[in-house]
């Protein structure tokens, strides 16, 4: 009989390899037993360890695949069709046995997903839903995912943005002489948004913003506000004194700080409840093309 173009095993066939089978589960045993007793004390201290180190129980979860990649390469190669009657096995035909079907199984997972049939199936699927009418998509699916990637201060940052609207920003860069030269930048993308947003960690905003601008969420306008009071209060911070006094002479280059149309979208649907979800907030600027800067560390 066959299948799938493989012939399987006769009875008779299955019959002659039961002695094979027999040793192979007496040999199992034997070892199991002997590697349990050798292991046993040495396994609850590595249990114990992995409660408290994160190591230990990414060694304890990736011995745990590898185990059960041996089992099932040991079992396919003694039951697949067209194989050679049972035979005991060494260790190495274990190890090589799980490694081959752990690494089969991961080609095979990343081929189901990334192949060129199934993106273009998905690619159908959300043209067919563009055109469904009456279809009611509450906000973007990204927002899941970025929620899942926001500090508990980065959102407070965004509803503080969303509510207040626009932030001032500045540079401190060398001027006078040297100035008209080449300016040199002393403290890039100073703001209070820190303060004013009430973060628990003020000392990580600058990476709090570049995470945001990673996510598409803000960007760095190199346009100043309408409003010139704004800076003259933020001139008037400590860190900005600082950067001032640190050289002979330092000028003052003012931007600013907006949330994208995303940014806005985003902050009306996680941030905020239905009620105010509607309300009128802080007009933001949209980016321009070459009108933006990256974040400034």
């Amino acid at each position: 009989m066959s299948l799938l173009g493989k012939v399987l095993p006769t009875a008779s066939a299955v019959a002659g390899t039961a002695p094979g089978l027999a040793r192979v589960a007496a040999g199992a045993a034997w070892h199991t037993a002997g590697w349990g007793l050798r292991t046993s004390g040495r396994a609850g201290v590595r249990v114990a360890r992995a409660v408290i180190d994160q190591d230990v129980r990414d060694g304890l979860v990736r011995e745990t695949a590898e185990a059960v990649g041996i089992v099932a390469g040991t079992a396919a190669r003694i039951i697949l069709p067209g194989t050679k009657p049972v035979i005991e096995l060494s260790e190495s035909d274990y190890e090589a046995a799980g490694k081959d079907v752990v690494l089969a199984r991961t080609r095979e997972a990343e081929a189901s997903q990334d192949s060129l049939p199934v993106l273009r199936r998905r690619g159908a699927e959300l043209l067919d839903r563009s055109r469904d009418v009456w279809a009611d998509e509450q906000g973007h699916p990204a927002y899941a995912r970025i929620l899942d990637e926001l500090a508990p201060d980065e959102a407070r940052m965004l509803l503080y943005l969303l509510e207040a609207g626009p932030q001032p920003s500045v540079d401190v860069r060398t001027g006078g002489p040297a100035g008209l030269v080449g300016s040199t930048m002393i403290a890039p993308g100073l703001n209070m948004i820190a303060g004013r947003s009430g973060v628990r960690y003020p000392e990580r905003v600058p990476a709090y913003l570049n995470n945001l601008f990673r996510l598409g969420l803000v960007w760095f306008s190199k346009e100043p506000l309408s409003d010139p009071l704004e800076y003259q209060v933020l001139e008037a911070q400590p860190d900005v004194l600082e950067a001032l006094h640190s050289v002979k002479f330092a000028k003052i280059v003012r931007r600013s700080v907006h949330l994208t149309p995303f940014g806005e979208a985003f902050g009306r649907t996680t941030l905020v409840d239905e009620g105010s979800a509607e309300s009128a907030f802080p007009e933001h600027q949209a980016p321009v093309t070459g009108g933006a800067d990256l974040p400034k560390a």
